[in-house]
């Protein structure tokens, strides 16, 4: 009953937008708006104080696009005619994202590339391309700094704020020089490392540049080994990870003598955080990545939105500006494990953030940046109706009489075929998970690039190195 209302509602909305849509005169008008409103604009030549760079981490333009549309149909809108945020920005172009050695590049060498301007090799962090993956001699020499570092240099504040753990690649792309992405505490480190002199990637985050506001997961990686978590402690994989006995968390407050530094794990303690007397802030909510904006408790663990505005309104109070990395990273895990639904709302949830951080601040005075640092095999199938659920079926079954999901992905989990013929979802509700997998599939014989398609087959996903299906 609950789809069939959903369906009727959207064709309402349909059918008013519809005698509009059929008058020449609705598109042509939108169009002379958008150009008089493009020729119309001064260009902005002043000196910026403050940068935001808002990265959504695996988040191409078909992402971008089933995003939008979710946007929209969230509001009970059709869809398709939503504006996001990320809409509005005056100015837009495209970027060529391949690593060194590479075709396709991970988070890592992308994040080295925008932060520090220089292209590098698949899973290093902040190093050039002379530095080898896993190898720690091939670092000494090679770092690269970051526009994080230069803008502490220059007296600004600066923080980082994600929905990953604060040591993972992107995040750690700003602080952090490894050859290995993978180590982000010394337990990850091989013996080889250890004995040339590598440091992992959280022991960074408090030794080479002093970070004002750093939010996101990753407390199992600042503890010692067995340390049990203050919200799971039940959980075994919840607890410390370091080998060296350090408390990374305590060594951060003891380095803040003299200045208010917060640290809290929960939204109440997040809540009570005061910016205007606060000087540094360390929010870690997770033991690891923070959970899905779709399967977020409220109650302990704040959205995107709230992090960045809190983060934004610490350290706006230098006069001499701030820089601050946003990151949507969880788009991309989500994509690895073929969650169309999780993705797009963290999409939707990321764009959100991006609306916060352009009211928080003065377009006179700060540059922001939106981008993505790679993309996803991820499709949008013809023939769906204007306004159908973006997580729905196309109304028009494929040539085997069987009806195939709106969204598609190229590769991953997922895939399945069964005698030698796809699942039936007639009476499947695609917009959410089965077996803790969407039911996306393919409008043709296969989606198979290579070899036989099987149950479940899945093939290399676009970043293996941070894919829950590799071996991290």
């Amino acid at each position: 009953i609950k789809e069939q209302l959903i369906a009727v509602l959207f064709l309402f909305t349909l059918i008013s937008a519809g005698f509009e849509e059929e008058n020449p005169e609705f598109w042509r008008l939108q169009a002379q708006k958008t150009l008089q409103a493009a020729l119309d604009r001064k260009l902005n030549t002043n000196v910026a104080k403050n940068i935001l760079f808002f990265l959504g981490d695996g988040m191409g333009i078909t992402t971008y696009t089933a995003a939008r549309i979710l946007k929209g149909q969230l509001q009970n809108q059709t869809g398709e005619e939503t504006v996001m945020t990320m809409d509005t920005f005056p100015h837009v172009g495209l970027a060529k994202t391949y690593s060194v050695d590479f075709q396709v590049p991970d988070s890592a060498a992308t994040a080295t590339a925008y932060l520090c301007g220089v292209k590098t090799n698949l899973n290093t962090l902040a190093v050039n391309a002379a530095a080898r993956n896993g190898i720690c001699k091939s670092q000494k020499g090679n770092e690269v700094t970051s526009i994080l570092k230069w803008a502490k240099d220059a007296g600004k504040s600066v923080g980082i704020v994600t929905t990953t753990r604060v040591q993972h690649a992107t995040p750690a792309a700003s602080y952090a020089h490894s050859a290995s992405r993978k180590w982000y505490s010394d337990a990850d480190l091989p013996a080889s490392a250890k004995r040339d002199g590598c440091t992992d990637i959280a022991s960074q985050l408090l030794n080479n540049t002093d970070i004002d506001v750093i939010i996101g997961g990753g407390r199992k990686y600042m503890t010692p080994q067995g340390t049990k978590d203050p919200e799971y402690p039940l959980d075994f994989s919840s607890r410390g990870k370091r080998q060296d006995g350090r408390n990374l968390i305590s060594e951060w407050q003891s380095m803040k003598i003299g200045k208010v530094a917060r640290y809290v794990w929960n939204k109440t303690e997040f809540d009570a955080v005061d910016p205007e007397t606060t000087d540094y802030l360390m929010a870690l909510f997770e033991p690891g990545d923070m959970r899905f904006e779709a399967e977020r408790d409220p109650r302990m663990d704040p959205s995107i939105v709230e992090t960045t505005e809190k983060a934004i309104r610490i350290l706006r109070k230098n006069p001499k500006g701030f820089f601050l990395l946003v990151e949507g990273g969880r788009i991309d895990q989500a994509h690895h494990d073929g969650r169309a639904s999780m993705a797009l709302h963290e999409a939707v949830a990321f764009d959100y953030a991006i609306a916060k951080g352009l009211e928080l601040t003065n377009e006179e005075e700060t540059l922001t940046i939106v981008t993505a640092d790679h993309s996803q095999p991820f499709t949008i199938n013809g023939y769906a109706f204007r306004g159908g659920s973006i997580l729905g079926k196309s109304p028009l079954w494929a040539l085997d009489g069987l009806p195939y999901t709106t969204l598609l992905y190229g590769n991953g989990p997922g895939h399945k075929i069964t005698g030698g013929k796809r699942p039936d979802i007639r009476k499947v509700d695609t917009s959410k998970t089965h077996r803790g997998r969407p039911w996306l599939s393919s409008c043709g014989p296969s989606v198979c690039t290579a070899g036989t398609c099987n149950d479940d087959v899945m093939l290399f996903p676009i970043d293996p190195y941070q894919s829950s299906l590799s071996p991290v």
